[in-house]
């Protein structure tokens, strides 16, 4: 078996886990690994598949430019220029997943106008790669959602751009889409989608969870 029957293989199996925790329900969601950096080349899912039910033909290999090259005449995700962008700017990025879950579409439609989902103090900030500490802030960028995908590669590669003193982010939104996510590996890119999906649903309930509710006092007579 290659790498990338292999990789296809990984792919599949996670399409039917995101489907089954509700991440990536219908045909919504892409997934892809970087099969080649000289010259760059990204498998991908194919348009329009249920991600349940991934065959091993549903997949294509495109080019840089996210126009498929491996002359199998399948039509690749309306996204991949969005794949091919981060896997061309992030060169240590060996995989990148796309899901859709009610948390993360909730939660980037209510911080659009902010520009960020903030994220602090939680245990399981680290799980993100290079976070040690829970006191840690993380703001996961939010981007408006667009049908036009060369403008948005445009915006994504201003996002993705080095800045000093700033970290990487470890994914994006699209306002009431869903999360872009990456990893070195395969296994990485998969752990920072479990990570981000609980953090986005416990940030959105804890917004509309209201105040805690007051603790009884225990008389001092009844204290142990």
């Amino acid at each position: 078996m290659t790498p990338l029957d292999s990789a296809r293989d990984r792919l599949r199996a996670i399409g039917r886990e995101f489907h089954g925790r509700g991440w990536s329900l219908g045909t919504s969601s892409n997934y892809s690994v970087v099969a080649s950096r000289e010259p760059l080349e990204v498998l991908i899912t194919v348009s329009g598949r249920d991600k349940s039910a991934l065959g091993p033909d549903d997949f294509v290999r495109v080019d840089a430019a996210g126009r498929p090259c491996d002359g199998s005449g399948r039509k690749a995700s309306a996204e991949t220029l969005l794949h091919c962008t981060i896997a061309r700017l992030l060169p240590d990025v060996g995989a990148i997943l796309h899901t859709h879950s009610v948390w993360a579409t909730l939660l980037s439609g209510a911080d659009e106008a902010l520009g960020s989902v903030r994220i602090a103090g939680y245990e399981m900030l680290k799980g993100l790669e290079g976070i040690t500490t829970h006191d840690t802030v993380v703001e996961i960028p939010v981007l408006p959602n667009s049908q036009d995908m060369a403008p948005l590669a445009d915006a994504l590669g201003q996002l993705l751009a080095p800045r000093s003193g700033t970290r990487r982010p470890h994914g994006f939104l699209l306002a009431r889409h869903g999360l872009y996510t990456w990893g070195t590996s395969l296994d990485e890119a998969r752990r920072h989608v479990e990570i981000l999906e609980f953090l986005f649903e416990v940030v959105f309930r804890t917004r509309g969870a209201g105040p805690a509710p007051a603790m009884a006092r225990v008389p001092q007579h009844q204290q142990q």
